[in-house]
């Protein structure tokens, strides 16, 4: 093969990548005039059975054309999630038509290269709008630019699959004046990062957030002595190690490469699968529509007696309501009492859960609501 055959094939390659971006674009806008059917005739947005049946159907003609099941199914089950987060984003848009802005300006933790810009990132792309970002040292500036109206949204990390939940913002929205609007997960990929040409053998120091030490706990012990600085973002982290000799940071591979680091070994973390769920904030609460999955997060004080808080927990189960997450932290001054931080798959607009609201304040000292908002976990359709 010559060098013009070659480039010649690389540009029917680029040629039909091109179309297929076309095809892409008139894809998703097609599946936004199916969401107006949806919302006339209060249908949900997602049809799971739909999916199947069109996934089966894809992957049999996929195999026809000599394509592998798997690829068939990991190519349209990203294109399916895209469609299904994007007409509930419209939805939403729809019902809040006062939350529409030209500017979402969006205040998180650290700055460029950081897991919360790409979190950020990841959130607003499916929210038309000039992206204003407002990089913060700590959670609590985060919440204080929301509560003063400098931000119109925040971006906090809430919990990890590997390291847990973060104490630090349970503890924050205990008194923080702020709504839970949305929830988003993203895929966490730690990587070592050093200057150019450093080696691992060579590494004295590791700069990184808490979190990144954490999550790569059993990674760091393995180096033996070298020292651990931790630092308020891992963007923060990134400049630490670029410009201390001998010394890396915990990052995402292109955060390093936008500041000039490189990777020097991958795949960190005690756990394969690494996600981190972030919440956005809001000062102000959002209706969430019954068409699409929806989350509820409360904070509730239960009596000081015997089974107090199972018995605030049957609520849930007496009117049908699935509990997901229970989360105990202590109350700041008073010794040995104790909040519980509630996750529900449930939408306050509808009868059983405000019923079950009521009959909840039997059981507790108070309860008080941080959010409704759309759940934008999305559990693949299984074809295997």
């Amino acid at each position: 093969m010559t060098e013009n055959t070659l480039n010649a094939l690389r540009s029917d390659i680029n040629e039909i990548d091109s179309e297929l971006l076309i095809l892409l674009a008139k894809r998703r806008r097609i599946s936004f005039s199916v969401l107006e059917y949806k919302i006339a005739n209060q249908k949900p947005v997602r049809d799971e059975h739909r999916e199947q049946i069109l996934l089966e159907k894809l992957i049999s003609y996929g195999k026809s054309l000599g394509l592998d099941a798997f690829y068939i199914n990991n190519v349209f089950q990203t294109i399916l999630e895209d469609s299904v987060l994007n007409q509930q984003a419209l939805l939403q848009k729809n019902l809040n038509p006062d939350t529409v802005s030209d500017t979402h300006r969006v205040a998180y933790l650290g700055g460029p290269g950081s897991y919360s810009q790409l979190a950020c990132h990841k959130y607003f792309s499916r929210r038309p709008g000039k992206l204003v970002e407002m990089g913060c040292q700590n959670f609590e500036q985060i919440t204080e630019q929301v509560e003063k109206g400098q931000a119109d949204y925040g971006l906090l990390p809430i919990e990890n699959t590997s390291s847990g939940s973060i104490n630090e913002v349970f503890d924050l929205l205990q008194h923080a004046q702020v709504s839970i609007i949305g929830e988003v997960t993203h895929t966490v990929e730690h990587c070592l990062l050093a200057n150019p040409d450093t080696q691992l053998k060579e590494i004295q120091k590791i700069f990184a957030h808490p979190q990144p030490f954490a999550q790569c706990s059993k990674f760091v012990q393995g180096l033996g002595d070298v020292l651990h600085e931790t630092c308020d973002s891992t963007s923060s982290a990134l400049q630490s190690a670029l410009n201390t000799p001998n010394s890396a940071a915990i990052g995402s591979a292109q955060a390093g490469k936008d500041v000039g680091l490189e990777v020097i070994k991958t795949a960190l973390a005690n756990q394969t699968e690494n996600h981190s769920r972030f919440i956005v904030v809001a000062r102000k609460a959002m209706q969430v529509s019954n068409q699409i999955p929806t989350k509820t997060s409360l904070i509730m004080a239960t009596k000081q007696q015997v089974g107090s808080l199972a018995d605030a927990l049957m609520v849930f189960k007496q009117h049908s309501i699935n509990m997901v997450k229970l989360e105990s932290r202590p109350v700041p001054g008073n010794p040995w009492e104790e909040v519980f931080y509630v996750d529900l798959i449930a939408n306050i607009a509808m009868p059983n859960v405000q019923n079950a609201l009521e009959e909840l304040k039997d059981h507790t000292q108070y309860v008080r609501i941080l959010g409704c908002y759309q759940s934008e976990s999305m559990q693949a359709v299984d074809v295997f």
